[in-house]
């Protein structure tokens, strides 16, 4: 089990997401590999927090990663996404997602939230590192009431957060936030994956 990214947005209803802090832990990819799979991490994050309404909780699987983004809403607009592989359990996941928000929000003044370059929340990576193994991180928040299972709702793929008639080879496509060796970078991957199955 594996937590590959964890980043905060505010995501106002009627607007663009903007990333406010994040940190990726990107040590089982090749050198070579870790800016593409940053950007498409990026790119997916915002794509779905953008896509996750406010008050509410989801998960979608994407290939071999799981995206589980909590829309806290309110007056700050903040949402946060963790970004795992497909073995890491959802209820830890909120858990922490619920506790990176708390903190954000009680360490980091809203009025940074217009120039995020200049925000500093250095626990965001602390969180990465110490909840690598689902288990502890289950173990220290406990205390926290249980998440209401119900209001999370669980997505088998990217594709049903994707608009009516909107594809994901479009939508990388067209995204001028990914460099031509990301675009390569999905593509190649995705053949990889295609070519596999067996029937």
């Amino acid at each position: 089990m594996r937590i590959y990214s964890l980043a905060i947005f505010t995501a106002p209803p009627s607007g663009s997401a903007t990333q406010l802090a994040a940190y990726a832990d990107l040590s089982s990819y090749s050198f070579y590999q870790r800016g593409s799979v940053q950007e498409f991490l990026n790119f997916f994050s915002k794509t779905v927090v953008e896509r996750t309404q406010s008050g509410q909780r989801q998960s979608v699987e994407e290939q071999s990663y799981k995206f589980n983004a909590y829309n806290r809403g309110g007056a700050d607009n903040l949402a946060a996404i963790i970004i795992t592989d497909l073995e890491y359990p959802a209820r830890p996941a909120f858990s922490l997602l619920q506790k990176v928000l708390d903190d954000f929000s009680t360490q980091v003044p809203r009025a940074s939230f217009t120039t995020p370059s200049s925000i500093s929340f250095p626990t965001i990576k602390t969180y990465v590192e110490k909840y690598q193994d689902p288990r502890q991180a289950d173990a220290i928040m406990k205390v926290q009431a249980e998440l209401d299972e119900t209001k999370i709702i669980l997505h088998k793929t990217i594709e049903s957060v994707l608009q009516r008639g909107e594809k994901l080879d479009n939508l990388v496509e067209r995204s001028n936030n990914l460099s031509a060796q990301s675009k390569m970078f999905y593509k190649t991957a995705k053949k990889q994956n295609n070519c596999c199955v067996i029937a």
